[in-house]
């Protein structure tokens, strides 16, 4: 409850009787505790499934072309750890982003009984959301995806088949940043790969076998020390071409697109302003804090190792009144 002016981008009401409750309808009976929260939203539902494929091929051509052919086996451990953790990360964030309630406010509670149990002050005002008749709490906004008002909506992302909003923003942004981080380190993996097979196994491909032993023989005693085998993948040439050059694009594509949102989203919540508070130019009506303050409310206090695992759920804690700006 707030004493502002009125805002052309919601429905203000000022006494309880203005917001129509007997036309909305008692809120559905809640769903028992740990109920998992989940869109039934068919494009949402094959933007996620083609993400975790895209991450599955980027693993399939990462082990079977790349790391499992190679007899350096230092090399193909240590990056076969990194890059599995790293999509293992990418992939739990991403189940955490989707299947967590974003901040959903409880749909159909703007009746009679409610509001008055309000107990409204001349002046006070509340908002009312006619789409799914809500009492909207201050800088909620209504999805139309979702059918809720989401508290800090940021924006509905197809690719997570969910909002991203209050209780699912750090989720969000660990994703866009582990898929940037194993999209950088495929493409990195994929340019030793090409340089090294092109001056090998590839560069030989078509010759006798005599002759591709000759080469071979050539090459281990000009270069003793190798990043793989002379044996760049269980396919051949051009099938390896081939995925590998997929990998890039995807990599590329991916690289760029998640490092933007990432980008997006910390500057987002350093300035305590959604992506819609953004688009629709709102006036500020929330007490300032500290970009520090402002992370640690999306990550949770404090600062720690909890910051970059998705499973720990972020403990928002007691504000520090120093933190906030004047």
């Amino acid at each position: 409850m707030m004493l502002i002016p009125n805002h052309h981008f919601r429905d203000i009401e000022r006494k309880p009787e203005y917001l129509q409750p007997e036309k909305c309808a008692p809120p559905p009976y809640p769903g028992p505790a740990g109920t998992m929260w989940f869109i039934r939203d068919g494009c949402g539902i094959a933007c996620a499934i083609v993400t975790w494929f895209l991450v599955l091929y980027a693993e399939f051509v990462v082990l079977f072309v790349m790391l499992i052919p190679s007899r350096d086996y230092v090399y193909s451990i240590i990056n076969g750890i990194l890059f599995n953790l790293l999509a293992f990360l990418a992939l739990a964030s991403h189940c955490r982003a989707m299947l967590t309630d974003p901040g959903a406010v409880p749909k159909g509670n703007a009746t009679k009984e409610f509001i008055e149990s309000l107990q409204l002050k001349p002046g006070q005002v509340v908002y009312k959301c006619p789409k799914c008749c809500s009492i909207k709490p201050d800088r909620a906004h209504h999805c139309s995806v979702c059918k809720r008002c989401i508290r800090k909506m940021d924006h509905h992302c197809p690719w997570v088949n969910n909002c991203v909003g209050e209780n699912n923003q750090k989720y969000f942004v660990l994703f866009t940043m582990y898929i940037a981080l194993i999209s950088l380190h495929a493409l990195i993996m994929v340019g030793f790969h090409f340089l090294h097979c092109f001056e090998e196994d590839w560069t030989t491909h078509g010759l006798t076998r005599e002759g591709r032993a000759e080469a071979r023989i050539f090459q281990q005693k000009a270069q003793p020390l190798k990043v793989s085998s002379s044996e760049c993948s269980y396919f051949s040439p051009p099938t390896t071409v081939i995925l590998l050059i997929l990998l890039c694009f995807e990599g590329l594509l991916f690289l760029i697109f998640t490092s933007v949102m990432f980008g997006t989203q910390v500057h987002s919540i350093c300035t305590d302003e959604t992506g819609i508070e953004q688009l629709k130019k709102e006036e500020r009506r929330w007490a300032k804090k500290t970009k520090w303050m402002n992370l640690k409310a999306v990550f949770g206090h404090p600062f720690s190792l909890g910051w970059a695992s998705p499973f720990a759920t972020p403990d928002q804690g007691k504000a520090d009144p120093s933190q906030y700006v004047v």
